[in-house]
């Protein structure tokens, strides 16, 4: 499993670098504070998260941010891409 592979089942831009964020093993609320952390210093980079659940509270603060996201569920996990225009 990796970042590439994992961003291309969801609408994430494909041209720009990306990072994964494996959340699964991660309690509550260490994903959403590190992804929030992420978005400080994005630098046109995708963020990848695959957690074990889809990120709802994550959601209204990426928009407050001016962020993009899709979310797809797979075999692998949940897997949220993040990124700004």
């Amino acid at each position: 499993m990796d970042a590439e592979t994992l961003r291309g089942v969801t609408a994430a831009p494909t041209d720009r670098p990306c990072e994964l964020l494996d959340a699964r093993e991660l309690p509550p609320p260490e994903p959403l504070q590190q992804t929030l952390e992420w978005t400080a210093d994005a630098n046109g980079t995708v963020l990848v998260q695959v957690n074990d659940r889809a990120p709802q509270h994550l959601y209204p603060r990426l928009a407050d941010r001016g962020f993009e996201y899709d979310t797809v569920e797979t075999d692998d996990g949940v897997v949220t891409a993040v990124w700004q225009e």
